[in-house]
């Protein structure tokens, strides 16, 4: 049966937020309307594992990795992000499953490094991300708002950071208006990226209340411990208690010691809990795809390199082994 009013209502409760935020509310919650999180059953390593049936490293990706609920990342590489969003939305809503998905495609992504790209002006942006809430329009889901786009603010030159705050506002603007079964987090960067007020103000900035929360930790390492230690120091500095989630898809073994390349690939990482609700923030998520190389470094180094984003079934080895 579906996740019931009064099982959502206690693990928000454990968590602190069953009054906190106007945000939380019992209209529109999309874990009432549906069963469970969606396990995208086109995912690089579900993909990987169909067309390498008689590879030694199939079994272990399948069960600890492919068939696990996580998100699906959304950029310039989806085509027509209206029709993408919504045959994605769909097929989850069919299922009677939450779907996990991720918008990515701020100009200036990742601020040329290794996931360097976006939109090509700020009104493509606008269209496309305008686009990607028509997609989801009334189906339940979580939407991730642009992973590292308010913790790379200072790596962008003068005007450019107000262009940014200000598309980051449209993007929650259009979610809210116009996805009203849709939970949409804005990124908050990691545990020791961003003193914590500084990021409560900058998420204060680009309309953190107008959506449902933040999102912590995506695609890195730290524990979730040490992620809502942080997060509740952010709700904090905001005044409020702000509903957050944390990604746990490669925080097994914590974020390592200094001499570790941090990262990009480091060795030594390992899968976390699946995605789930509570457990220290509101849900615990995978929203990096293990396997999912961060770029040509660290394990995804090489001749030739794995470049971000590309699934290697030896980066999910290392992961499923913590090696």
């Amino acid at each position: 049966m579906r996740i019931s009013t009064w099982l959502v209502a206690a693990a928000l409760a454990l968590t602190g937020f069953a009054s906190a935020s106007p945000a939380v509310a019992a209209d529109g919650n999309p874990l009432e309307k549906t069963n469970g999180f969606y396990a995208d059953p086109d995912s690089n390593p579900a993909t990987w594992v169909r067309d390498h049936p008689d590879d030694s490293r199939a079994s272990p990706i399948r069960t600890s990795i492919a068939t696990k609920p996580g998100a699906r990342w959304f950029g310039n590489w989806s085509g027509d992000i209206r029709a993408a969003v919504d045959k994605y939305t769909y097929a989850a809503d069919v299922a009677d499953k939450l779907p996990l998905l991720v918008a990515y495609n701020v100009p200036g992504r990742d601020c040329g490094g290794e996931s360097t790209g976006g939109a090509g002006s700020p009104q493509a942006y606008r269209d496309w991300i305008s686009a990607f809430a028509d997609g989801i329009g009334g189906k339940p889901a979580i939407v991730i708002i642009e992973p590292d786009a308010l913790a790379q603010l200072d790596c962008l030159p003068g005007d450019a950071r107000q262009t940014r705050v200000d598309l980051l506002k449209y993007a929650a603007t259009q979610f809210a208006q116009k996805a009203p079964n849709t939970w949409a987090y804005l990124d908050g960067g990691n545990a020791t990226w961003i003193p914590a007020a500084t990021m409560a103000s900058r998420l204060q900035s680009v309309g953190v209340q107008s959506i449902h929360g933040f999102v912590l930790n995506v695609s890195n390492f730290y524990t979730t411990a040490e992620s809502t230690t942080y997060g509740k120091a952010v709700d904090a500095a905001l005044g409020y208690a702000a509903p957050f989630v944390v990604d746990t898809s490669r925080n097994g073994n914590g974020h390592g010691t200094p001499d570790d390349q941090l990262w990009c690939n480091p060795p030594k990482r390992k899968l976390g809990a699946s995605s789930q609700l509570g457990g220290g923030p509101e849900m615990q998520l995978w929203i990096k795809v293990p396997g999912d190389s961060d770029g040509s470094c660290g394990y995804g180094s090489g001749n030739p390199g794995v470049p971000a984003g590309t699934f290697s079934p030896d980066l999910a080895g290392h992961l499923i082994r913590g090696d």
